[in-house]
């Protein structure tokens, strides 16, 4: 199926690795412009290589997207290079360090024993970075009445996670903040939805590759998971990145403001 992405500049956001890289190389493959954002330059210069070695256009920007007037500046490069954003993949949710920076605290623990400070981080990454990225994108989608935007969010948002409050608490924000502007902009032809992830293996080995104890661990998880015990594996960068590929097209032009779980069957709201 031809997703007529040929030429459409997409942004995605935490480019460099796992499954922002899938993203990229999937659009790519349609046949758009990617700009590969990355918070660490070697990282998105590596994704943009992969691409132009497959006889894509992508271009690497290394900025921290929690600084507007990075995202601004880096809208403005993209806009100058390749062309305006017609397809922006709010996909970086994981905070990252800079070189010289202490890796951040916080993560898998009680609420009540966390430290406050290691919250800002969680909550700047995935609200304002998206909010950051979104505003700066969307003034030239209402102007040529074209526009898709994508977040990447997870299950945790929708369920809760027990020791990860303040990553459940950023993923549901992003999905009300989502929902608000797909009310906001339909009138001007532009799609807004989500993407809802549960465990994602980076990895890919087939299962019978893995370590024992890998695959004990793994069985426990598949059971949470209705199809991925039913082929005895998680989801995987290729997954996502169809999904997002099929929702940054026109096949989607009747879909906005949904939440589309990609989880297995993990989490099934009514």
């Amino acid at each position: 199926m031809d997703l007529e992405l040929k030429n459409k500049v997409a942004l995605v956001t935490g480019a460099g690795r796992g499954v922002g890289r899938g993203i990229c190389l999937r659009l790519a493959a349609e046949g758009a412009k990617v700009v590969v954002n990355d918070l660490h330059d070697r990282r998105a210069e590596r994704v943009a290589v992969e691409i132009r070695e497959a006889g894509g256009t992508a271009l690497p920007v290394a900025a921290n997207i929690c600084d507007l007037a990075q995202v601004r500046a880096m809208v403005v490069q993209a806009a100058e290079t390749l062309g305006p954003i017609d397809i922006l993949v709010n996909n970086a949710g994981i905070p990252g360090t800079l070189p010289g920076e202490e890796a951040p605290k916080g993560g898998w623990e009680d609420f009540h024993t966390t430290d406050p400070a290691s919250w800002n981080r969680m909550i700047d990454l995935n609200i304002y970075g998206t909010m950051n990225c979104t505003h700066s994108v969307l003034p030239g989608m209402v102007e040529r009445r074209w526009g898709k935007v994508i977040s990447v969010m997870s299950e945790a948002g929708r369920l809760g996670e027990a020791k990860l409050a303040a990553y459940s608490a950023a993923k549901a924000g992003m999905l009300g903040f989502s929902k608000a502007v797909a009310r906001e902009v339909g009138k001007h032809c532009i799609n807004v939805n989500v993407v809802a992830l549960g465990a994602v293996d980076s990895k890919e080995m087939p299962f019978e590759q893995l370590e024992p104890h890998v695959q004990e661990r793994m069985g426990k998880l598949f059971k949470s998971y209705p199809i991925g015990k039913g082929l005895q594996r998680l989801s995987r960068a290729s997954d996502v990145a169809d999904a997002i590929a099929f929702l940054a097209s026109d096949r989607a032009q009747y879909i906005t403001g949904q939440v589309l779980g990609l989880s297995g069957g993990f989490a099934m709201p009514g």
